[in-house]
């Protein structure tokens, strides 16, 4: 279950909509598109991981509907970064004011923004440098809040702009801070 990294630059160029059709075409697969056009083919999670996912996305839904303040986004989702690359957090958040600025084909297809917040729930295949360097991508593009919870570990590292990486080992929850306020992810559901 790792991702594979196919190097287009010399051969093709893939346009955004021909990116669009590709994975719209291959409904089967994951894609997503580094910022130099490189296609990231992620395969499916475990069934742990999945169900861990799925507890993360409930809680940060359960939240949303009660305050109504953005919108949240399931792995499935493609943000079409500042940087041209093409991600697919595990979870994400993006304000109401922002979303409604979309007009309704960008809200369609791919999402073209960086999500004010990201959360990144790392598989036993994932290396901590690439969650890491994804996470940095985030940040770089205008994340406001991002999570990286590595589960074998039992640590969270958070991301927040102009500010230095904090790990947090083993913590209970985890707070929205200003960017999800009042929101608290309970994770004795992920570990």
């Amino acid at each position: 279950m790792t991702a594979l990294t196919v190097n287009l630059e010399s051969a093709i160029t893939i346009t955004d909509q021909q990116f669009y059709q590709l994975c719209r075409q291959n409904p089967d697969l994951k894609f997503e598109r580094t910022a130099e056009g490189n296609l990231v083919i992620i395969s499916p999670t475990g069934g742990e991981t999945g169900n861990r996912n799925g507890r993360l996305i409930q809680q940060l839904f359960n939240w949303s509907d009660d305050n109504e303040l953005g919108i949240v986004f399931d792995s499935s989702t493609g943000f079409k970064l500042p940087n041209g690359a093409d991600r697919s957090p595990d979870a994400a958040w993006v304000t109401l004011e922002r979303w409604q600025a979309l007009t309704p084909e960008q809200q369609e297809q791919f999402v073209p923004l960086c999500p004010d917040f990201v959360a990144e729930l790392m598989s036993p295949s994932d290396t901590l440098s690439k969650a890491q360097e994804k996470m940095a991508e985030y940040l770089d593009n205008g994340l406001r809040l991002g999570w990286l919870i590595n589960r074998k570990g039992q640590f969270v590292e958070i991301y927040r702009p102009k500010q230095p990486v904090e790990r947090l080992e083993n913590p209970t929850q985890l707070s929205g801070e200003a960017v999800l306020p009042d929101f608290n992810l309970k994770l004795s559901y992920i570990w």
